[in-house]
């Protein structure tokens, strides 16, 4: 059997992707035809059906799902042998392409950029800014070298690397925060009183637990789509939310009448990097873990 064409791969996967020949033609910026001859070119040189077909409709066979999985693989480990023979081997010069949550993102972006361009001058960077689950996608597929995530967090097919703390937060209007005891039990919140994040943002799933609000009647329906709106909220006395330090840190809470409670230690996320395994890069990856550490709000010491 000779070699696979490396972009008639690209073709498979995006059509996996897509589930749509046309869709997955634009994707590729070629026309359904010369897509659909690529898939069956594809089906001759493996001798294998990829695809079952029925009109207009397909599934994918069994072989098919199995080597859309393994073509991934061997996408990602060409794209990285592109970025090491550009580089011409050198680690400090290059695209990194990094994704970043957007409960990290504003409060990160613009210490994270000086310290890159101080020491790395020759990376070009590529942020993007999207929720976890699309950014670990994109991480999969090859359209990103790097994350910065909070942690813990499933990330099958990655290695992560725990950068440091970040605490969470009791907020609250500083006219309700007046009448709290010292040392307040979640319980003690009325009901419906407690806003989180809309689910897809993992920062509401780290708060839950690491502030034990799993199950509580405090915890209310409705939901904010980014910090700001949880402050604009508790600014309106409606109630109260939990806030990360590295936002209070950027000065979230200015000109608002709210306050934030002193945490007891207890309560975090971690913040960490994610990388596909196998990578070539990690003498990059490990100097930006050295880089990026100090800016968060407890640190942890990177070797």
């Amino acid at each position: 059997m000779r070699p696979p064409n490396l972009k008639h791969l690209h073709y498979l996967t995006v059509l996996h992707k897509e589930q749509h020949f046309l869709r997955a033609a634009d994707k590729c910026n070629v026309s359904q035809s010369t897509l659909s001859a690529a898939i069956q070119n594809l089906e001759e040189s493996v001798g294998q059906q990829l695809l079952e077909r029925e009109h207009k409709a397909f599934v994918f066979t069994d072989f098919g799902e199995a080597l859309v999985e393994r073509s991934k693989i061997l996408l990602q480990h060409s794209q990285d042998w592109i970025t090491f023979a550009q580089s011409s081997g050198d680690w400090q010069t290059g695209v990194l392409k990094l994704g970043v949550i957007p409960t990290i993102a504003p409060f990160l972006f613009e210490s994270l950029i000086t310290s890159m361009q101080q020491s790395l001058p020759q990376i070009q960077l590529k942020l993007l800014e999207d929720t976890t689950d699309n950014l670990l996608s994109k991480l999969s597929e090859g359209e990103l070298d790097l994350l910065i995530l909070a942690l813990p967090m499933k990330t099958p097919g990655c290695k992560q690397m725990v950068l440091g703390k970040d605490p969470f937060h009791l907020i609250a209007h500083k006219d309700k925060a007046a009448d709290l005891p010292e040392h307040l039990e979640i319980e003690q919140l009325p009901e419906n009183s407690i806003f989180l994040l809309q689910k897809e943002h993992c920062l509401t799933e780290h708060a839950v637990s690491a502030c034990n609000l799993a199950h509580k009647a405090q915890v209310s329906s409705l939901t904010a789509n980014s910090l700001h709106t949880l402050v604009s909220l508790v600014n309106s006395q409606m109630g109260y939310t939990f806030l990360p330090q590295m936002a209070l840190n950027k000065g979230i809470l200015q000109n608002s009448d709210v306050v934030a409670m002193s945490d007891d230690d207890s309560a975090f996320r971690e913040i960490g990097l994610v990388w596909r395994m196998g990578t070539t890069r990690m003498q990059l990856f490990r100097h930006l873990a050295k880089l990026f550490a100090p800016l968060l709000p407890q640190p942890n010491d990177i070797l």
